[in-house]
């Protein structure tokens, strides 16, 4: 059998030595803001500076939480070309500094010192050696797609964060509102405060599948009433809007972009927004796409709607976030897409529009190729769209730490020639996730998945920090310092990506899930009446040949959307990575491999190797009772079981589904399938209890 490529870190666990089992409660709500502090340090601001809301934060975090005896100081600095969120952390003899052009920088600068002392890395900050941060990304922003009603799209940890019913309604006259629900103005505080101390600085509120309802006054206001709690903590609101409110919300007969009457309509709208939150950030902007409404009803172009709605911000500094998540059935290849329809229109869009490009051409698989797009618009400011929350990737049963996916793509993206890579419109850069987040009292469902929103706001900052160095970070800060602990799990987050695509869709498979939820396999997926770039079928082409959908200069061209060395590189099978070689290549089912098997022996492999790695986890994870809380324990405990046990299900669904196609033996070494092929076509795997029954109780 061929080696695993997971190096089996169970020997860590081998040799732990055994203390008696934890037995205190923790509920996961903390997150990683676990301090520790003596509550006597001596905070104050240098001459001058002048006290406010986000200084007052920063200096009740240093109060109350760090350990140290030096007087720490708040200096405001010149902009002098800097960002205004950089900031510079000095020690000397009389103290410590935290320098920052803005009060925000000084808040990011605190947290900052907090996690140094938390991870043990002070020792870093030195009278020679001061710690200077700028972020790489001027706009750090959670997607949420919470809807009016209190559902999350996409969403695995309980309801709606944003109690709409419960939240006040802000007055016209600006004055702040008052809030009857104070635990949830509290914990609507403790989100900001975690986005704050990982630099995430702005929020989309709602889904992008926007209802129009989501502008009227009301809903407004109380957006107004989310904006002034998040303010103080560098945080701006977004709102997703639905392109056809002017005539969904505003009684108007049409929403053309280019009718007098939904201009002026947008105009108001935005004047009204602005009143209520004067440092709105803009729209975010869904349109054109899987039903919703958008400009291409009316005869015009994306670039008529977003311009039409950037005039509208422009007088008030907001941007539109014009998304290129579009598809049409009937065409070709749906991975061309996006770059098909708006590459004729580099150029002409505004400066306050940017658009958002999904990390890959699909849609947010475990593994994609980076989106064409990303690479070719020269004159228009883009943003890329990673998807925090686990659509794809087993929702917040199954872990699958993303930082190694999204370091993939950053890392993809230079590999073209820097020249090749220019844009002049380089002003501004953003980032966006989608968010993880719910009303679970564990924030994301999945103590574990806490990690990825934790990781998505580290990168956002600072794109070179590695993903282990992350990891680490967390389960430090999160669960405890000992290194028997946080060893073996920086390991197991580090691997567990690779893990989930070994047994979902290995070697460049993508989509082949069940309809609807994406949980688990179902390859063979076809409803009578579906679209057919919404079947598993349409992706993984198998037939008697082979497996794999044909992108190259021969198939779909989409290789020819790529620059060099990109593009030969794709097109060509034998140079082609391997692990996205069915993504980019039909290939037969005895192509020979690098390990010199074929493709059919190396794809049950993948499959075995993925399954046992997850039974892995479960054994690593038993092994950490003795460092983590007995509830933490339990509720992750069942989830390593589940995942273990339908990486099972993948392994078997996958590999007697193929196995009709390839007609190959399935060799000798691999776990042989627990069911036949029409029994798991028959059966659904349950995803709608997220609480943790006994594995037992299962079917």
């Amino acid at each position: 059998m061929a080696k695993h490529n997971f190096r089996t870190f169970i020997l860590w666990t081998l040799a732990l030595l055994m203390l008696p089992s934890t037995m205190w409660a923790e509920n996961g709500s903390d997150l990683w803001l676990r301090y520790k502090g003596s509550n006597t340090a001596q905070v104050i601001l240098s001459k001058g500076l002048k006290s406010s809301p986000t200084l007052r934060i920063a200096m009740n975090e240093l109060n109350s939480n760090w350990t140290g005896n030096e007087t720490i100081t708040l200096q405001r600095t010149a902009h002098g070309g800097d960002k205004p969120e950089s900031f510079t952390l000095t020690r000397t003899a009389q103290g410590i500094t935290l320098a920052s052009p803005s009060d925000a920088g000084m808040l990011y600068a605190s947290y900052t010192l907090l996690r140094l002392q938390q991870t043990g890395q002070l020792s870093r900050l030195t009278p020679n050696n001061p710690i200077s941060e700028s972020p790489q990304n001027d706009v750090r922003i959670l997607n949420h797609w919470d809807n009016p009603n209190g559902t999350v799209e996409r969403g695995y940890a309980g309801a709606s964060l944003w109690k709409w019913d419960a939240i006040p309604v802000k007055a016209k006259s600006g004055k702040q509102a008052k809030w009857n629900d104070t635990a949830l103005q509290a914990r609507i505080e403790q989100y900001a405060r975690a986005n704050a101390s990982v630099g995430i600085n702005a929020t989309v509120l709602n889904n992008v599948n926007a209802k129009p309802l989501m502008l009227s006054a009301d809903m407004i206001g109380k957006a107004a009433s989310i904006a002034d709690i998040l303010r103080p903590y560098g945080m701006r609101v977004y709102l997703a809007v639905n392109f056809g409110s002017p005539h969904g919300l505003g009684g108007l007969d049409t929403a053309d972009p280019l009718n007098p009457e939904v201009i002026k309509w947008w105009k108001n709208k935005v004047d009204s927004i602005y009143q209520l939150i004067p440092d709105f950030g803009g729209f975010l902007v869904k349109a054109n796409s899987e039903g919703e409404p958008g400009p291409m009803d009316y005869g015009r172009t994306h670039v008529d709607g977003a311009n039409m709605l950037a005039d509208a911000l422009a007088p008030h500094k907001g941007i539109v976030m014009w998304r290129a998540f579009v598809y049409a059935p009937g065409s070709k290849d749906r991975a061309n897409q996006a770059y098909e329809e708006f590459m004729p229109l580099d150029g002409k869009f505004r400066d306050n529009v940017t658009i958002q490009i999904k990390n890959g051409p699909i849609d947010f698989q475990p593994r994609e190729a980076v989106s064409p797009l990303l690479f070719s618009m020269k004159h228009t400011r883009m943003m890329p769209e990673f998807q925090i929350t686990q659509e794809y990737t087993g929702h917040s049963i199954h872990t699958c730490y993303l930082a190694p996916m999204w370091k993939e793509f950053f890392h993809t993206l230079q590999i073209p020639a820097a020249s090749d890579m220019a844009n002049d419109k380089n002003d501004m850069r953003l980032i966006a996730g989608v968010a993880n987040i719910g009303d679970d009292i564990n924030w994301c469902g999945n103590d574990l998945a806490q990690a990825n929103w934790y990781a998505f706001g580290r990168l956002a900052w600072n794109e070179q920090l590695t993903s282990e160095e992350i990891a680490r970070e967390f389960l430090m800060q999160t669960f405890t310092a000992d290194p028997q602990f946080v060893d073996p799990m920086t390991a197991l987050l580090m691997h567990s990506r690779e893990t989930v695509v070994s047994y979902m869709m290995p070697l460049g498979l993508h989509h082949i899930f069940a309809g609807g939820h994406h949980y688990g396999p179902e390859p063979w997926y076809a409803p009578r009446g579906s679209r057919e770039d919404w079947l598993p079928r349409y992706y993984h082409r198998a037939d008697s040949l082979g497996i794999g959908f044909d992108r190259t200069s021969k198939g779909s061209r989409n290789t020819q959307q790529y620059p060099e060395p990109l593009r030969s590189l794709y097109d060509n099978i034998n140079t082609c990575p391997e692990n996205l070689i069915l993504w980019f290549h039909h290939a037969s089912w005895d192509y020979l491999m690098q390990d010199g098997l074929t493709l059919w022996q190396n794809l049950c492999y993948k499959y075995e190797t993925g399954a046992r790695e997850a039974e892995q986890f479960v054994e690593v994870w038993q092994q950490m009772k003795p460092y983590v809380d007995s509830e933490r324990y339990e509720s992750m405990l069942w989830r390593f079981q589940r995942q273990a046990r339908d990486a099972w299900w993948w392994h078997d669904a996958c590999i007697l589904y193929f196995q009709q196609f390839s007609q190959r033996p399935i060799p000798a070494d691999i776990t042989a399938p627990r069911f036949q092929l029409d029994q798991l076509m028959k059966f659904h795997i349950p995803i709608d209890n997220y609480r943790a029954p006994k594995p037992e109780q299962l079917p």
